[in-house]
């Protein structure tokens, strides 16, 4: 079997375009153009039926390094804690105070665009600060 190189980030939500453009602010990805023919989004979705419009959504690395990112409506809410979250690596390299200062930088940015702070969790004897964050839809996601 081969080594697998590349995978792709897969989120249910009931909003994908909201959510999605939300994680390309976090991640500095971007929005593919839209389907050839269309001049945007907006228009690509009024030409389908309302059942159809924002069914999914999604964003990459515009660098080409990172994964893609793809977001999915589904029907039901989010209900209990994430199994799996990502960890945003804002503060790697940096230690003590200075680590702290530039997660909790991120953590202001983020703020404004909807994100949630969960909580602060200070550097201790074995473990270096991070800040447990939500997205705009309630998934949690670290700061680290």
């Amino acid at each position: 079997m081969g080594t697998i190189r590349q995978v792709q980030i897969t989120f249910d939500c009931a909003s994908p375009e909201r959510v999605a453009r939300f994680w390309c602010e976090v991640m500095g990805y971007v929005v593919p153009p839209p389907p050839e023919g269309f001049t945007s989004w907006d228009a690509y979705n009024d030409s389908l039926p309302p059942e159809d419009r924002d069914k999914g959504f999604v964003c990459s690395d515009p660098t080409g390094a990172g994964p893609r990112m793809y977001f999915q409506r589904v029907p039901e809410g989010k209900v209990v804690k994430n199994r799996v979250h990502l960890c945003v690596r804002v503060g790697t390299g940096l230690v003590g105070a200075e680590r702290l200062a530039a997660l909790e930088a991120e953590r202001d940015r983020l703020i404004p665009l909807g994100a949630v702070c969960e909580r602060v969790m200070l550097a201790d004897e074995e473990n270096e600060s991070c800040i447990v964050m939500q997205d705009i839809e309630g998934n949690e996601f670290c700061l680290d």
